[in-house]
């Protein structure tokens, strides 16, 4: 199903950037093996959970994530005592932390094989196949387009499929298609070039040239572009940053391109290594369209912790600082914010950063793309175009972008809101069950016993009720009637 696409009675439109997390709750032993009880959430609501049918987990540890090329925690099996009961507590611990570690990493999460094994009710369809039948349709009215091959895994969305295709007018020329949601053709200068879209119902179909360079990313890891993605960049062997002449050109041809974007009213949303290619020294943006059709943002699940990065404007500048950081140190952020830098090429790069990922940063919100332009990393960068460049745009075109971008920016404040309460809960739950507050909780409740029976223990001799040692300790309003009342009765 694609996001646009109405979805049928009963189910939803899913983001698929909204972590899963897994926890495993019990086990039960069967005849030969155990079975694991997964409790699965979807974001921060305890009401969004289920427990998967399938509780076998052997069929998916391992085989189809190990093209990663990471040493994932698998815990050890045993052919002798395996039903032991110790055994099993102890792979159980092993089991979810290893359900931590592929939930919590930034490409293993979104792979189909986790949320297919988490989620089989919303992931248990063959993408490859829908999108084929849906290429297969668009191309019975114009059958000047071929497709050659799929290319599987090629990119990290689930819902959004790439083949290779030919046009048999040139014969020799490769070119990319991508399968994904509803669009707008806008010819755009530092954006990569459609050559074909056309559109449905509940998807769309795109034809843009293919590089056999691949994109930034696959510059940086030194990788093949046709290669899975999850072999690519999960754990790249030989991945380097750019040396600084390139970070400063492809870093101002990059920020040009968001200023054409912002300009025009037109929001983006979906800036990566990934969605960059570089075509003879001059950085093109792709996947322009995401935006405009709805589909989440890679780095969503990251600046929605923030609550100040609240405009598609702030958003592309927040990403435009993971892209920075990429380029500079050759990987990706492992989170943000970000206080300390490793040795950069330039001073100007490590400042450029801290304005973008630093705890002030995202506290005090973004710089914009203006403002970037004219750092010194960027401000003495000569482009080959000399000419104002400037997107037209229809003005029923930018009433509907106006229109979106004020939707999507809502949408984005209120999940912010919802998670900053969820943090301020979890904060006041975490300290309420602190050691700490245990303790303080456990010498009040012995004051106040103590003091209790100080108070309601009648003295020898007198036969009243002896008064409070300290007049400045408090005495409890239900039992003040009854210390008068006991004290009437022994006097008489």
């Amino acid at each position: 199903m694609s996001f646009l696409e109405k979805p049928a009675p009963g189910s939803l439109l899913l983001d698929d950037t909204v972590p899963l997390t897994a926890m495993i709750e019990a086990s039960q032993s069967l005849q030969s093996h155990t079975e694991y009880i997964i409790r699965v959430q979807r974001g921060v609501s305890l009401d969004n959970s289920w427990q998967p049918v399938d509780k076998n987990m052997n069929p998916f540890l391992c085989p189809p994530l190990q093209v990663c090329g990471i040493t994932l925690p698998l815990p050890p099996k045993k052919l002798i005592g395996n039903m032991d009961r110790e055994f099993i507590a102890e792979r159980q611990r092993g089991l979810q932390t290893y359900l931590d570690t592929i939930t919590q990493h930034p490409l293993l999460c979104s792979s189909l094989p986790v949320k297919k094994f988490l989620d089989p009710n919303n992931y248990s369809a063959n993408y490859t196949e829908i999108a084929l039948q849906q290429v297969s349709m668009f191309f019975r009215s114009d059958p000047k387009w071929e497709v050659l091959e799929p290319l599987r895994d090629m990119g990290w969305r689930i819902r959004k499929k790439y083949f290779l295709v030919k046009s048999k007018e040139q014969t020799k020329e490769r070119y990319l298609l991508s399968w994904v949601s509803k669009t707008e053709r806008i010819p755009i200068p530092y954006l990569c070039p459609l050559l074909f879209s056309s559109t449905s119902e509940s998807s769309a179909l795109l034809i843009r040239p293919f590089s056999e360079k691949g994109s930034l990313r696959d510059h940086i890891c030194k990788v093949k572009p046709r290669e899975s993605y999850l072999k690519k960049y999960c754990n790249p062997k030989k991945s380097q940053g750019l040396e600084l002449p390139h970070i400063k050109l492809y870093g101002r041809q990059i920020l040009e391109g968001l200023k054409l974007l912002h300009d025009a009213g037109i929001f983006f949303g979906h800036l990566h290594t990934s969605n960059v290619l570089v075509d003879d020294g001059v950085c093109r943006l792709m996947d322009v369209e995401n935006g405009m059709l709805g589909v989440p943002s890679a780095l969503r699940p990251a600046f929605t912790q923030f609550r100040k990065i609240n405009t598609t404007e702030s958003i592309d500048v927040f990403c435009f600082g993971h892209l920075l950081y990429e380029m500079t140190y050759g990987r990706p952020p492992d989170s943000v914010p970000i206080e300390q830098y490793p040795p950069a090429p330039s001073t100007a790069v490590v400042s450029v950063l801290q304005s973008i990922l630093s705890t002030e940063a995202c506290k005090s919100g973004m710089p914009t793309v203006s403002a970037l332009m004219q750092t010194p990393l960027f401000s003495d960068v000569q482009l080959q175009r000399s000419e104002k460049l400037q997107i037209k745009v229809p003005g029923r075109l930018k009433e509907a972008l106006k229109a979106a971008k004020e939707s999507l920016e809502k949408r984005l404040q209120e999940e912010q809101r919802l998670l900053h309460q969820h943090r301020r809960l979890t904060r006041a739950q975490s300290h309420h069950c602190s050691e700490e507050e245990k303790k303080k909780r456990k010498i009040l409740a012995r004051k106040v016993s103590t003091h209790q029976q100080g108070f309601f223990v009648p003295s020898s001799g007198s036969g009243a009720s002896s008064p409070p040692t300290c007049p400045s300790s408090p005495t409890p309003p239900s039992t003040t009637g009854t210390s008068v009342r006991l004290s009437l009765q022994l006097s008489l």
